[in-house]
Parts: structure tokens; sequence; C-alpha cells
């Protein structure tokens, strides 16, 4: 069995009987659905025609959102359906960033994640999806495409049909018949103004309960208007924000300080034959310990479900990179507690080997959430191929930073300032040269160069241009470049911690402005 859906355009009224049969039959709460209708109009009155668009969870071959959820909570059954078991769900919302379809939300009364599950319940019982039974036009098909006695199998054998963002390599499973390219194409339609549930000031999904709404999608800076009819969204769902907060990026900052200073280190006495002082050795050892402790707590303060958390280490995923960088940041803390603790019993042999697979880890947790953000499907801006450069850039910055604090307070240090000063300035000035380059470089999606867009000219430039750019990469350039000042070096690795602070926020806020359906 292989079971999908036809939707046939053709037929549908919009009249949203399948989005309440689905909230009725699955107790979906308010605010958010599992199947909703899409209003879209083309044309100038009088000569203008309205588009309806069913959208729900394609139940993909490929599914990306099973596999980078950490705890299995999604599943991709024997026979297509791609299920989920809220009783699991830790509600990270990783599998929100990687549907590229917006099917998933999280509900409010569960805080975990939820979407269409083709009434699996039904099907288990020889029933039909509930939407299926109440369209009064018939315009919903579902059955075993495999099956070639099949209705939906001879619709899509007789029918010219179309998938939406078939680029992905999903797979989807969701047909349509006479699909409108403005209707599943988000960015033919943006948002441009307030339509019938645009807002909901109760907040949706995650929002739910907060006291706020969720930020709305952002319409383009520089819209070029489309040849053609006027096209414009006149009905839609609330819109679900940007899940992912400020507790991601500074999760991402705090990882990049305990890699980053420890790199550093590393590379300071490995290939660089410095000898620091004990107590500034102690220093680092302390700072990547509590920065990667700071790093747990942001990413359980993150999670819907923080009381679940221990889920991700005792029933796994391992494709997760979620789960892959759980082990990761423990692997680390392990090997930081066994250099400490060989350099504490004087054990040069053990302290060497620590070394070395410390420093082994501190590089693979600077670098994974590169491989976390490509398993992120939906957003195309973070499948960017220098992302890793640009997470290890970070890292080096960061742990930098504070390493430049250690040597102003430190003893007989000049000289290892000296080479810091240099070290730091390579990378605040290549640093400077990849976020150019991924903002003004050829983007592989119109969605990608919206989400660029927006961190240029939009909503984000500000914290960019003035938060990242100047302040938190220029001038500590410029301050480690041009003086040894103990006080302006101060200022440099302050500025530069909080340049990594910004930059990360911003490339973390702007893809999720980016509609989706």
């Amino acid at each position: 069995m292989n079971y999908g859906f036809v939707i046939d355009a053709r037929k549908c009224i919009g009249c949203h009987a399948c989005t309440v049969a689905c909230k009725s039959e699955n107790q979906v709460p308010l605010g958010v659905n599992r199947t909703w209708v899409k209003y879209v109009e083309k044309g100038e009155f009088p000569n203008t025609r309205r588009y309806f668009t069913v959208l729900r969870c394609n139940h993909c071959a490929e599914p990306p959102c099973v596999g980078i959820c950490p705890v299995e909570a999604l599943q991709k059954r024997p026979d297509g359906i791609v299920d989920f078991d809220g009783r699991r769900c830790i509600g990270c919302k990783a599998c929100a960033q990687a549907c590229p379809y917006n099917a998933l939300y999280i509900d409010p009364d569960t805080h975990t994640s939820a979407k269409c599950n083709y009434c699996a319940h039904r099907k288990e019982v020889g029933l039909q999806p509930a939407c299926v039974v109440i369209c009064p036009q018939q315009a919903i098909v579902s059955g075993d495409i495999d099956d070639p006695k099949s209705g939906i199998a001879a619709l899509l054998s007789a029918e010219r049909t179309v998938v939406r963002r078939p680029e992905k390599g999903t797979s989807p499973k969701l047909f349509y018949i006479n699909g409108d390219g403005a209707s599943l194409d988000p960015l033919q339609a943006p948002p441009q103004q307030g339509y019938h549930w645009s807002e909901q000031s109760r907040g949706v999904g995650h929002f739910a309960g907060k006291g706020k709404g969720a930020p709305a999608i952002e319409k383009s800076a520089h819209e070029t208007p489309a040849a053609g009819p006027k096209t414009r969204r006149v009905y839609d769902i609330p819109s679900k924000g940007a899940v992912w907060g400020w507790e991601v990026p500074a999760y991402v900052t705090s990882k990049a300080v305990s890699a980053g200073i420890f790199l550093l280190f590393a590379a300071l006495v490995t290939i660089f034959g410095q000898q620091l002082p004990d107590a500034m050795q102690w220093g680092v050892l302390g700072v990547s310990l509590v920065s990667l402790a700071l790093t747990g707590v942001f990413l359980i303060k993150d999670l819907d479900r923080p009381d679940r958390f221990s889920s991700v280490m005792l029933r796994p995923q391992f494709g997760s990179w979620l789960v892959r960088g759980g082990l990761t940041i423990t692997g680390y803390g392990a090997f930081l507690v066994l250099w400490g603790a060989a350099k504490y019993l004087r054990l040069p042999v053990l302290e060497q080997m620590a070394l070395l697979g410390s420093t082994i880890f501190a590089l693979l947790t600077a670098v994974y959430t590169a491989f976390l953000f490509g398993a992120a499907k939906g957003r195309d801006f973070w499948q960017s191929p220098m992302l890793l450069l640009h997470m290890l850039l970070n890292s080096l910055l960061a742990g930098g930073s504070f390493m430049l604090v250690l040597g102003v307070f430190s003893a007989d240090a000049a000289a290892l300032l000296q080479l810091l000063r240099m070290v730091m300035a390579a990378c605040f000035g290549l640093h400077i040269a990849v976020m150019l380059i991924e903002l003004y470089g050829k983007h592989p999606s119109l969605s990608a160069e919206r989400a660029a867009e927006i961190i240029r000219g939009g909503s984000l430039k500000n914290q960019f241009w003035k938060g990242s750019f100047l302040a938190g990469n220029l001038l500590p350039l410029l301050l480690v470049l041009l003086s040894d000042n103990p006080l302006l070096l101060l200022a440099a690795a302050i500025l530069g911690l909080s340049g990594v602070f910004f930059t990360e926020k911003v490339w973390v806020l702007a893809p999720q402005r980016i509609p989706l359906s």
C-alpha cells in the first residue's frame, strides 16, 4: 500500500467542510489546522477569479520531518502514511523547519507537534479520512496510488497533476488537478496586507497563551510586479511565525564560545608552540565548561516540552542531527572533564590524549549546527554551502573574544596577545567576507534570496548592519589591528561576542519570515 491524496481544484468550492470535519474528527484546537483552504484572487474587478486550494501534509515518500525528529515522534508507516506520536514529542519544532509545506504546528493544548495523519485511526478500520467523506463535491480523493484498480490511481493516470515544491526531493503524495501556480507557490501571492485570519491576537500554536501573536510573515521590500493578472491572497490561516526564537541563537553563541576557545587554545599550543600560563589554561577549561552548560540550558529552554528532554538520550533517533549534536556535546564535555582531571593529577600521557579528544570534539561541536540547519529543508537560506565555514568562524570569533579577555588579565601574556590579535583580525576579516558572499552571492532559490533581502534591507537590517556588521565585526577588527591597549582589546572582545549573537540571530530569524504555504 502507498496512500496518497488527489485534490481536484476543478471541483473545490472553498466551503471549508474539510477543515471543519478534520477539526471535529481529530479534536484540533482553535487557531491551528491540519487541513485548510487558501483563497487567491487574480485580476481586477470586474474581471476577477478566485481560486481555492486545499493545503495539508503531503505524506512525502522521503519525509524530511521524520529524518530531523530526534525522538522518533514522527514515523513513515509501511502504508506510506506519515504519522506522529504526541507522547514522544519534545516540542523542539525542528520538524516545522524541515517541512517545506508548512504542514506541522504546535498544539496549544499539549505543546507537541501535530499535523494531518491521513485519519490513520479511521483507515485502520476501513474508513476514509474525514475530509474525504465530508467533501460535497468529491474534490478530495484518497487511496492506494500503487493499486491500479483504485480511483486515485485512475485519476493520476488520466489527468495532468502537479505537486508542491518538487525541487525539494521529498516526493510528495498530495497531487493537484488543475492546481493554480499562484496558490501552490506562496511567493507568487505573498502576504501584502491584512486579510482574514492574517493576524490573531491570542497567538498561534507555539505562541498560544504567551500574550503575543506570532510574528507576521514579511513581504518583499523590493517586490517586482509579476507579469499577467494581479494576484493576491485573500484568505489564509494565521502565520505560525518564527518558532525558533532568541533561544536558538543564544545556544549557538554559547556553544561557539565553548568550542571556539578550546580550538584556539589547542592551535596556540600545538601549531604556534605557545606555552600558556597554568591560570590561563584553567580559565580556558572553566569558560568551556560553563558555556557548554549554558548551551544545555538554552536548548532545554527552547523546547515546548522541556520535561521530556531526557528522551533525546534515552530514546534517540540517531539519524537526526539534534541527537548527533547532543551526543557530540556530551562527548566534548566528557573529554574536557578528562583533560582537566589529567592536568590536575599530573598525568601527561592522559592529558595529551584528552587534549586530542577535546580538540576533535570541539571542532565537531563548532560545525554540527550547519548540518542541523541543512536538514531543515523548508528553509532554503540555510542550505548555503558557506554555512559550515560560517559556523566555524563564529566559533573562533566567540572563543577568541573570551581568549582575549583571559590574555588581558594574564601576566606575561604580551607575546600571546600579539598573536591573538593577528588571529582574530584574520577571523573577523574572513567572517565579513563570508557574510557578504552569503547575502550578495547567487542564491539557489527565490526563497533564499528573499531571506537575504530581509537581512540586507528588510526588518532585520538594523540588527545586521549595526549590531553584526559594524559593531560586531568591523569595529573590533579595527581595534585588534590598530591597538594593543588592554581596555580597547576588552572592548573588541565584548563587541566580537555580541556580533556573533546578532549574526546568528538574523541568520535564524530571516528564513522563518518567508511563507511556506
